[in-house]
Order: C-alpha cells, then structure tokens, then sequence
C-alpha cells in the first residue's frame, strides 16, 4: 500500500526510514525526537547528526538509522506554529516534500513520517494533517514510494460536523445488525426466513454465472474511462507490482479491499463497484461498518481514496488499497 495511516510507534517500525521532527541544530530534543535518539543511540546518532548541522527549517538529511530497526533516519526541521500567516504551511509542504524526495534520491522504498510540528512547535493538529495527506498525495502522484503517516491518537482525524454528521445518518439509514437478523429470522416463520437466506445466497449464486473475469471487467472498464494503469493504480494507493500482478495474471483475485479501491479509482457507481466485486466473489454488504462507509463515498460521488481512508482511520477500520 503506497500509503497508509497507523497508530504505532514509531521507532519500532521495520522501514527503510523514519523522520525525525528535529529542530534546525540536529540536537537531541524531546517528545519523537529524543524517542528516536534514545531508540537509536544517542551518542552515535548525535555524532552522524552534528557534521549536518544546521539546517533550516523545511530541509532534510539522513543519517543511518544505528540500533533502530529502520535502516536510515531522514531528519526534517518542521516550523513553529506562530499565527499561521508568517511562511508555515509552505515550510511544512517543504519538510515532507523534501524528506520523500530524499528518500527517493537514496533508492529507498518506504519512508514512515510523523505528524512533523504538531507537538511542542503548536502546529494545529488538524491543519497539520491536511498539510500531510495533501503533500503526500501530490508527491506519490508522479513517484513510488511505500509511506506511513504514524500517529499516537486521533486527535487530529476530527471530521467536520458536516461530513460526520452526513455519514452518522447514512450508517445509521444503512447498516444493518446481521446478528439481530439472524436472531429475528429464527423467531420468525420458516417462511421469512427462508426469505431472508435467499436473498442473501443469491449474491453467491450470482457469482457462479458470471461470464467475465475480475481482471477482464476491471481493464475493460479502464479502457471505456479512457484511463491509463498508471492513473488507475496511483488513484486506488494499489502498489505497482501489485497492479501487474492483476493485469499480467489474468485468474488472479485481489483482496476486497483493493478490489473497492479500484472501484474508486475508477469513479464507479453503486452497481458497477457491485459487478466488479462480484467477479472476484465478492459484494458490499449492509452488515459491514467499512462497506456502507464506501457505499456512501460512492453514492456521492465523492472518489477521493486518501479522504475515504482518513474517515476509515477514524472510524477504526481498514483502510483501502494494498
């Protein structure tokens, strides 16, 4: 998955690098940084950092990553939030721009950021985040690179009162209890339940009579959108080599996950994510919190996956793509 939200530490992950939110001397400080020095080594990592030192704010240098499990730290200097009108948001772009494409320039493949100035330099949380998922995205649009943004709460996922307010009442209109149904169904006559599993089993019977393969109806659809693999793959956050793999393997059957990623790339509609799904053996289901949450993006026509994926952190399930 080109890119995703976690909540980890950060220090523990198994990447080719990690940022450090440092400040411009490259000194030990506290908060990630100093977790990152006490993780690494401090002794050792000071010494690689102070032959660096300084840099300015929105830069970024590497050093090895020592005891960590990353390979390599990629130290960017974040701004301290002021009033939001003296420079920060572009200094901000800068360090996670900069950070990517020095992780790139070193043939690395996946770089896992924090939430850079949110801490003690004050940068609102929220615009802190929007600044990551948009300089994130514009950066994996024309490059490959595996990135993580590592968070240690959801403080910042707050949806606005609209958007939480339009999906609370679409779940609520929408998502159905399977087990109260099936509790229902057993208290029920014979004949509304056998109601209820036919209704339920045509979906798997559906699938045995279809004539078209997931990987046929999928590159049909992409030629009749006039799009290109590349589009399609970047859109969905579906890994390259993944990508091949289903255009190259035509019995190939990708994770539902990935499959709803590529409706959404594609700027499907209900039925036609429906159909796609149903040739890999799959279907959005009421019963599912993550399939009626995908159901509402589509119904309104809103495609963004990294705005689909930020409201599935938020709601604590799985995110889309591979």
């Amino acid at each position: 998955m080109p890119f995703k939200i976690i909540r980890a530490d950060i220090t523990t992950l198994n990447v080719d690098a990690i940022v450090n939110a440092a400040n411009t001397d490259l000194k030990r400080g506290g908060g990630v940084c100093g977790a990152i020095f006490k993780s690494a080594g401090s002794t050792r990592l000071q010494e690689a950092c102070d032959p660096l030192a300084p840099i300015e704010t929105g830069d970024a240098v590497i050093t090895l990553g020592f005891d960590l499990p990353a390979k390599h730290i990629i130290h960017t200097a974040g701004p301290v939030y002021k009033d939001g009108q003296s420079g920060a948001e572009e200094l901000l772009r800068a360090a996670y721009r900069n950070s990517m494409q020095l992780a790139v320039d070193h043939n690395l493949e996946s770089i896992a950021f924090p939430l850079i100035s949110s801490g003690i330099y004050g940068y609102p949380k929220q615009e802190a985040l929007d600044v990551a998922l948009s300089e994130i995205q514009d950066f994996l649009a024309t490059n490959d690179l595996n990135v993580t943004l590592v968070v240690f709460d959801k403080e910042a996922f707050r949806l606005s009162k609209t958007l939480r307010s339009e999906i609370e009442s679409y779940i609520s209109e929408h998502l159905v209890d399977l087990e109260f149904i099936r509790h229902e169904s057993r208290l029920r006559s014979a004949e509304a339940k056998q109601l209820y599993d036919t209704q339920h089993a045509s979906i798997d019977k559906a699938v045995f009579k279809l004539d078209e393969s997931f990987a046929a109806t999928l590159f049909r659809m992409i030629d009749s959108k006039g799009m290109t693999d590349v589009d399609v793959y970047k859109r969905a956050n579906i890994d390259r080599k993944l990508f091949s793999k289903i255009r190259n393997i035509k019995t190939y059957t990708p994770s539902k996950r990935t499959a709803l990623a590529l409706a959404i790339a594609l700027n499907l509609t209900l039925a036609e994510t429906n159909d796609l799904l149903n040739r890999a053996g799959y279907a959005l289901s009421k019963s599912q919190l993550l399939d009626v949450i995908v159901a509402f993006f589509i119904e309104n026509e809103r495609y963004d996956l990294f705005e689909i994926n930020n409201v599935l952190f938020d709601y604590d399930q799985p995110l889309l793509g591979a």
